[in-house]
């Protein structure tokens, strides 16, 4: 990937593959055969080398063809500002007063994909999965913050938090926790172990300030200040969750970023990562790290755009498609809609943003995909998945379509079932 030219006074574009919003289809083109013996093998399975990727290493091929990433994959944008069975009710309209991406969720279908046409072969020996081990054994400060804040929601055997009450709907206790951080090694395996994709040495004045939104656990800002011990980062989220012994050039701060900012500096780089579910208004964070941004410095966003595609006809008439549905109406009803990624383009332009950069990879659900990275990438996906699928759904399903907990958890135990047969050939984009 070619890196932009910083241009003097000029922000980036974003490329967008497709209006994701919209219902997306199966796409029949890619005739990929269906092995019918490949719950044989074992979809169950840790890496060998599962240790090196814990330990931020790359795993080494072993030889099975790696299909290649088309260009248009996981997009990433680099940005450049100028100077100064259960019945749910029909989707509900956004409340009065609330904002224009809220009017633009729609119900999508998670039948299976949009134009883009990934190159996702289905793998036909999936006896070679026993080589990757078992993958239910994958497991692994200063704060400007009230001591209410530490005071966290109870709500289902989950802690939510307290700050900005319901704005967030995915708890923030030890077991999230620990799923943010497998996360942040699946984002790392994708992009070769390497914590941004902004050209970063390209900066006119070098890496001084750094922000990273909604940080979770912290892991990518203590991990950014560690490799770069001259800048000063500071990571911002709803949740007081992370450790307190960190390097001493990276702060944390309880903060909503939909609220006006009020940093004392502007930032060189500005990060954010899986935001897709946090925000009724992306234009307005979006904007806000615009206007934080110095000359020249970047703003890179990694994301996901839900519901899951598929390439073929595994998904339909499963439990876990009516979950997919069901999580896009809970979303709905709640104000938000979980396939904006796909509209960043616009927003990034209108905010100013010129010269994006945009790339796209798919994670699959599972092995069931051909060549030995995508199987560990399916593999700490589906792992992922399984181990937040009820943090996921808990307070969509309970809030937003007000179905009970013994129907959540009944629904849950089938789509868990379906996921781990590795039958369902599926996946997700990434951005």
């Amino acid at each position: 990937m070619a890196e932009p030219p910083v241009p003097s006074h000029q922000a980036p574009e974003h490329y967008t593959a497709g209006d994701d919003s919209a219902p997306p289809e199966t796409d029949a083109r890619l005739h990929v055969p269906v092995d019918q013996s490949a719950s044989a093998g074992n979809p169950n399975s840790t890496p060998d080398h599962m240790t090196g990727i814990l330990d931020n290493a790359p795993p080494q091929d072993d030889g099975n063809p790696v299909e290649p990433v088309p260009e248009s994959s996981i997009a990433v944008q680099t940005t450049t500002p100028p100077s100064p069975d259960v019945d749910v009710p029909q989707q509900s309209q956004p409340p009065a007063g609330a904002s224009a991406e809220a009017a633009e969720v729609a119900s999508v279908s998670s039948g299976a994909q949009s134009s883009y046409n990934p190159q996702l072969p289905i793998d036909t020996d999936q006896d070679s999965d026993s080589a990757l081990g078992d993958g239910d054994s994958i497991q692994s400060s200063t704060f400007s913050a009230r001591s209410s804040v530490y005071e966290f929601i109870e709500e289902n055997g989950r802690t939510y938090h307290r700050y900005r009450e319901g704005v967030y709907y995915f708890p923030n206790d030890e077991r999230e926790q620990e799923r943010l951080d497998l996360q942040h090694h699946l984002f790392l395996l994708t992009f070769d172990n390497q914590l941004y994709v902004a050209p970063l040495k390209d900066l006119p004045n070098g890496v001084h300030n750094v922000l990273d939104i909604g940080t979770g656990t912290g892991i990518w800002p203590i991990e950014f200040a560690s490799e770069f011990p001259s800048a000063m980062v500071i990571g911002t989220d709803l949740s007081p969750i992370q450790p307190a012994f960190i390097p001493p050039n990276c702060q944390f701060e309880v903060d909503d970023a939909e609220d006006t900012w009020t940093f004392s500096h502007q930032f060189d780089y500005i990060h954010g990562r899986a935001l897709a579910t946090c925000f009724k208004s992306h234009v307005t964070v979006i904007q806000s790290a615009f206007d934080a941004l110095t000359p020249g410095g970047y703003l890179e966003l990694q994301d996901c755009i839900i519901p899951f595609r598929a390439i073929d006809d595994s998904l339909k008439g499963t439990q876990t498609e009516r979950w997919v549905n069901l999580m896009m109406q809970g979303t709905a009803v709640l104000g938000k809609d979980w396939t904006r990624v796909g509209k960043y383009k616009r927003y990034l332009q209108e905010a100013g943003f010129e010269d994006v950069v945009e790339q796209r990879y798919e994670w699959p659900v599972g092995t069931w995909v051909r060549g030995k990275k995508m199987k560990t990438l399916g593999l700490w996906y589906r792992e992922d998945l399984l181990s937040g699928l009820q943090a996921f759904s808990m307070a969509v399903f309970t809030r937003g379509l007000k179905m009970t907990t013994e129907e959540v958890e009944l629904l849950l135990v089938q789509v868990r079932e379906e996921i781990r047969s590795n039958k369902l050939h599926i996946y997700i984009p990434v951005y």
